[in-house]
């Protein structure tokens, strides 16, 4: 029996990627991955996540990390495709892919059923899912693909502060460094690929710098 986990990295970041990733494993290594006392990614330590990932690798059977740039985020949500749609269309991709038994997602929305149906009527293959939410926190296979994918996420956030020798912190909008990057880019020619424009917060940040030109030129 080969189990599936999907679980995502950077859903409300507006910086960076969107990472979702889906490890496969046979269903009796469960056991390993509780040996290597895998949990839900926002619990770990950075370093503590690092030492996991190559452990998690070894135990999989299979693993696909996909990534959704800010930039294609921000046109899909342009053609009326919103997060749980976005994210939807890629665990189903994940879910036809490796083709396991059994499925085991995190699901984005409160209707766990609804978001089930929607990813039985994109992957179409044999593959039973279970639609939970906080799966991560209740399924060790959930756990590590959590793991992997804010991992890969890390990874990504760094290259974007090494391209652009700034400081982004953790690329969301309680990050103070997050909100200066935004400022300083969101209209840069190169850099401002590396925002989420369609986010509430950088519209709110557009808006407040527009009103401050028009109060200069108030007499």
């Amino acid at each position: 029996m080969l189990i599936l986990g999907i679980d995502e990295a950077g859903r409300g970041s507006v910086i960076g990627p969107l990472v979702i990733a889906g490890l496969m494993i046979k269903e009796k290594d469960t056991d390993k991955l509780r040996e290597l006392r895998v949990r839900d990614s926002k619990e770990l330590s950075p370093e503590r996540r690092e030492n996991l990932f190559p452990k998690i690798k070894r135990v999989a059977k299979d693993y696909v990390v996909l990534k959704v740039s800010a930039q294609e985020i921000d046109e899909l949500r342009a053609q009326k495709i919103n997060l749980n749609k976005i994210e939807a269309l890629r665990m189903a991709q994940i879910i036809k892919t490796l083709n396991a038994h059994k499925a085991y997602v995190d699901a984005p929305q409160v209707s766990t059923e609804k978001f089930k149906k929607i990813l039985l009527d994109l992957a179409k293959n044999h593959t039973e899912i279970i639609s939970e939410n906080y799966a991560d926190k209740k399924y060790p296979v959930v756990s590590a693909a959590s793991i992997i994918a804010k991992v890969e996420r890390d990874k990504e956030v760094e290259k974007i502060k090494k391209i652009t020798k700034f400081d982004c912190g953790v690329g969301y909008s309680h990050d103070a460094r997050a909100i200066r990057f935004v400022k300083k880019f969101m209209k840069h020619k190169e850099f401002s690929k590396y925002i989420r424009h369609s986010w509430v917060t950088v519209s709110d940040i557009k808006e407040k710098k527009e009103q401050k030109k028009l109060n200069e030129y108030k007499f």
